[in-house]
């Protein structure tokens, strides 16, 4: 389904050939966490990175080990399937640009961060937190409506008051927490 506008062809479905990846490939990109340790590592890296290095980062990833603990045959296992494999995969996906044995990012990867995004084990869904607080303003509402809750001491805007300060207070914080937990911020990938 797509629709013109001013800024040219808007569809929920980017192509490639539009700038974009479908859904679907970005989902097959990230399924392996090689290529989710090189993207999280080029992002933490400052311009373009030795294959070398990011092979033996990713290497040190995996086995959850220090790089200086890592064995030649560790190393040499993960540059190869990053050379041979990933990094082609990565390329052609418009993700990273891949010469003279360095590996640097490419504009693409910002469309890859809404999938990249981290949400906290036990955590409660933004959406359903959301929603709570939101049937806790209707309910107030609905007693101021009903005269239930008294406005004779307390001054009645001072009910919406604490709602919107509420959803603001809410509102900042879920996007402090976002940041924190954005795929590049972490030490270490998922």
């Amino acid at each position: 389904m797509s629709k013109s506008g001013a800024g040219g062809l808007l569809s929920r479905e980017p192509t490639k050939e539009r700038g974009g990846l479908p859904k679907d490939e970005i989902f097959d990109l990230m399924s392996n966490h090689r290529r989710r340790y090189t993207i999280h590592h080029c992002k933490q890296a400052d311009g373009a990175v030795p294959l070398s290095d990011l092979a033996e980062q990713v290497a040190a990833w995996e086995k959850d080990k220090s790089i200086n603990e890592l064995g030649s045959a560790e190393r040499k296992t993960v540059y190869t399937s990053l050379q041979q494999t990933h990094l082609p995969r990565l390329e052609r996906a418009g993700i990273i640009t891949y010469e003279d044995g360095e590996v640097e990012l490419t504009n693409q990867t910002e469309r890859l961060d809404i999938y990249l995004d981290i949400v906290p084990e036990n955590s409660v869904p933004w959406g359903v937190y959301y929603l709570g607080l939101s049937l806790l303003s209707s309910l107030v509402i609905g007693a101021l409506w009903a005269g239930v809750l008294p406005t004779g001491t307390v001054p009645m805007l001072a009910y919406p008051t604490v709602i919107v300060v509420l959803f603001t207070v809410s509102a900042a914080y879920h996007a402090l927490t976002n940041r924190r937990y954005r795929f590049e911020n972490l030490d270490e990938p998922l």
